[in-house]
């Protein structure tokens, strides 16, 4: 029998996993911490509806080779949720936030990994801050408009014409069935999936006034449409090398979004893979060796 603390990928006694709180701007902010202080740093934004739980595997997996960061937003995980009278749930605020704990953490120089929400924020933080990005990772992460298809469309509607209907329609997104199926569609063995996954996401959506935060959000991601052109000019200018690792059965981000990359891109992986929204529940290990291959090809690792 292998000794499981020096043999599973997902035990470190070297490298074990930090759980922190920081106080930034009136709120508190968790975020998840591993990995030796001067090792090549790789900065991790999840998306909806999950938190840094989502790469409650992978960290550990990469955390003898990297220093690996992953904060919760405010409004998800274990981070402050303010009411969103108080807050502005925009990505422009979450991304002031990611921004002051990378600065506040040191973080100067590092890999993103984007996925879903964590795509317009990590591209957001990469117009502020060009010069930190050595690498991206792209785990369904939408840049250009061939990605926001037949999904999108009752959320347009709402981006279009406001009205207290249009944001009724949409507010099954954040019911259990829809939670459930985000990590359930696409996936053709559904034994690997962990149900703890959803169950815990939607407890942090059934909190009173959460449901809000996030009907906003999905108002506030119109905003990122129009910087699609401004992500795209980043990619040709400072053609940081890009690994791409998309579930091609995603309906929400479908590989139309993966295809265009390397219209700007000289420097592109891209590796469609056989699951669905949330890849990393059954090809975790796949997108760990990769990244850490990736990495080590382009002299990061």
């Amino acid at each position: 029998m292998k000794n499981m603390t020096t043999d599973s990928p997902f035990v470190s006694k070297q490298h074990p996993v930090h759980y922190k709180t920081i106080r930034l701007s009136e709120q508190d902010i968790f975020y998840r911490e591993a990995g030796p202080e001067e090792a090549p740093m790789i900065l991790l934004l999840h998306g909806f509806p999950t938190s840094s739980n989502m790469f409650r595997n992978l960290i550990p997996r990469l955390a003898s080779s990297f220093h690996v960061v992953a904060p919760d937003y405010p409004g998800f995980g274990q981070s402050s949720m303010p009411n969103h009278k108080d807050f502005a749930y925009t990505f422009e605020n979450l991304t002031n936030v990611v921004e002051q704990l990378s600065e506040k953490l040191g973080l100067t120089s590092y890999s993103l990994y984007v996925m879903d929400y964590g795509a317009p924020i990590g591209y957001r933080l990469a117009l502020r801050h060009p010069e930190r990005v050595q690498a991206l990772i792209v785990q369904n992460g939408n840049a250009y408009d061939e990605g926001l298809l037949e999904f999108w469309d009752p959320i347009k509607k709402y981006w279009n014409d406001p009205t207290p209907e249009n944001r009724e329609a949409i507010r099954f997104l954040v019911d259990p069935k829809s939670t459930r199926w985000q990590y359930e569609n696409g996936v053709s063995d559904r034994t690997l999936l962990d149900p703890t996954t959803w169950i815990l996401d939607q407890i942090g959506l059934d909190r009173p006034g959460n449901a809000e935060i996030q009907l906003d959000l999905f108002h506030s991601y119109q905003s990122n449409v129009p910087l699609y052109p401004e992500f795209q000019a980043f990619f040709r200018k400072y053609q940081p090398p890009t690994l791409i690792v998309w579930g091609k059965n995603d309906f929400i981000f479908p590989p139309e979004g993966a295809t265009p990359y390397p219209r700007d891109l000289q420097n592109v992986e891209t590796h469609l893979l056989d699951t669905g929204h949330f890849a990393l529940e059954t090809h975790g290990e796949e997108i760990a060796s990769r990244i850490e291959e990736f990495l080590k090809k382009h002299k990061l690792a």
